[in-house]
């Protein structure tokens, strides 16, 4: 299991990983979910990943190698295309041709081991900031106004806290806050999820990652906003009138 969890704001966007990967009881590895694509001042594209790691793996390499080919087109390659809405259509034809051919060459493999999921987001220069969530069958939805962040992996969990503080005019600050202690309940409930965090913030028009922080466990900072969280939540429950 995993959670990433992604805002798009007026300011920029403000992304967030776990690193867990649970195999079974006896079998939980750390491994990166979170991926960059970048010219700076030309495009940026960030890329979080959930579920099978053998297909997000696979999708990011091919990725990968399609940017690097002497052949590679507008239509074949992330860093090529011509808007956001192209980028997202090259890694959902990729996601789901990967997840295809994988089940395929494992004919025992349950359809819900062979499942996957990525949320695309970023900016070309000339174009608007994006954010966009793939399903594993290769469609795709886009974060709005009204709606303006988007969630995989084990998202129930730090869900209540986005719906109730985060807007569009949210500032980046209140926004990586809000994107903490939505991780923090989300690894308080569920143990497959866990550290160390990835954070990334993406100002608009930037065209750039604009700060990268890793947060390992034990993280000063993190551990007194947790503290100070559940202490606040502690108080407002006491003083609710019944």
């Amino acid at each position: 299991m995993t959670y990433c969890v992604a805002l798009k704001l007026n300011a920029g966007l403000v992304l967030l990983s776990d690193t867990r990967t649970n195999a079974g009881l006896d079998n939980i590895s750390t491994y990166r979910k979170m991926f960059f694509f970048e010219e700076p001042g030309e495009r940026v594209i960030a890329l979080m990943t959930a579920g099978s790691l053998s297909v997000t793996q696979t999708t990011i390499s091919r990725l990968q190698e399609a940017i690097e080919s002497p052949e590679s087109t507008e239509k074949t390659s992330i860093m090529k295309a011509q808007t956001m809405l192209g980028v997202v259509e090259i890694i959902g034809d990729t996601l789901a041709r990967t997840r295809r051919e994988i089940a395929m060459q494992c004919a025992d493999l349950k359809q819900s081991q062979s499942s996957a999921s990525i949320i695309v987001a970023g900016q070309r220069e000339g174009g608007d900031m994006r954010l966009f969530l793939i399903y594993p069958e290769g469609n795709h939805i886009e974060a709005t106004e009204d709606t303006p962040y988007l969630q995989i992996g084990e998202h129930k969990y730090g869900k209540p806290i986005l719906d109730r503080v985060v807007t569009p005019a949210t500032s980046l600050e209140d926004a990586q806050k809000a994107a903490l202690l939505s991780m923090d309940s989300t690894m308080k409930s569920n143990l497959s999820v866990g550290m160390p965090l990835d954070l990334a913030v993406i100002e608009t028009d930037a065209c750039r990652v604009s700060a990268k922080r890793r947060i390992m466990k034990g993280d000063p900072q993190f551990s007194a906003m947790s503290v100070a969280w559940s202490e606040a939540l502690r108080e407002a429950f006491v003083e609710m009138p019944l």
